[in-house]
């Protein structure tokens, strides 16, 4: 049955402030399924699961799938269409109130996500999922096009965004989606974006709190010379980070988006042992500050 009958049969209205856009074109959920590459064993998360149009062809091909739906209203109608689909368990709730691992039973090789995220809190979704101590082999998220473009920008456009992501896994923009695929329509394009957990830490990275301290700093004061930036970010004497800069290869004139992941691991390594707050508890996860903005 499609969204728009459900919709009407159950006497429901999409929610502005939930950001709600359901999809409603069958062939994008089939694509967006195919690029999860499920096997009979992977046990999917699936984040907004709405009115089922991407629950029911990720149940056909994984073993399991956990959806995670935010709206209660939704969940009566929901349970309606998934009726007859065994291998579902529904959930509702706040998936950034929610730990990953007390969801999904199952190994990190054989654990997916597939979300299609309201765009006002994808950046607290990826960094919810990507820092969790259960993180997943492939993510499938359909998110807003300029905020794909951005997590997968090259040296040059870089942001915090997208070394916050890039340090996790390799993101791939997969394809476009136009607005009239959903409904109600979106005022902008969307796009599926797949990242793929990295096997081995990226980078030689020994220490992520203190990697995303000095990538937090040299963000912080983006229109400014990496020297001026992390020098202000990290209370250290100019001087000083200019020099530590040019022994790492790094020119101190540069900005931050100009850097790539491995550049920003040598500025870590070479800033880390004379921050200003010495360091700190380094057992703890990393915060990487995953921002849109």
């Amino acid at each position: 049955m499609g969204v728009r009958r459900v919709l009407a049969q159950w006497e429901l209205r999409p929610s502005k402030g939930l950001g709600q856009n359901f999809l409603v074109e069958p062939s994008v959920a089939a694509r967006i399924v195919a690029a999860a590459d499920l096997a009979p064993n992977d046990v999917v998360l699936e984040i907004g699961a709405g009115l089922g149009a991407l629950t029911e062809p990720l149940a056909r091909s994984a073993g399991r799938v956990v959806a995670v739906e935010l709206d209660r209203r939704l969940m009566p109608a929901l349970r309606a269409v998934l009726a007859d689909v065994r291998n579902v368990t529904l959930v509702q709730g706040d998936i950034l109130k929610l730990d990953p691992s007390a969801l999904v039973d199952a190994p990190s090789d054989h654990y997916k996500v597939v979300a299609n995220l309201p765009y006002y809190i994808t950046s607290a979704v990826l960094r919810h999922l990507l820092e969790a101590r259960l993180r997943p082999q492939r993510m499938i998220v359909t998110v807003q096009r300029e905020v794909a473009q951005r997590i997968v920008a090259e040296p040059g456009q870089m942001s915090l965004l997208a070394v916050s992501v890039q340090f996790y896994g390799r993101p791939r923009l997969l394809f476009r989606i136009k607005p009239g695929s959903f409904y109600p329509s979106p005022a902008v394009e969307s796009a599926v974006l797949c990242i793929d957990r990295h096997t081995e830490p990226p980078a030689g990275v020994e220490s992520p709190k203190d990697f995303f301290d000095v990538v937090r700093a040299g963000f912080s004061q983006r229109r400014k010379q990496l020297r001026n930036a992390l020098s202000a970010g990290l209370g250290m004497p100019a001087g000083e980070v200019a020099e530590r800069l040019r022994a790492a290869g790094i020119d101190p004139r540069w900005r931050a988006q100009a850097l790539s992941l491995e550049q920003w691991a040598s500025v870590a390594r070479a800033l880390g042992d004379r921050r200003a707050d010495g360091g700190g508890d380094h057992d703890t996860e990393s915060r990487s500050e995953i921002n849109a903005s």
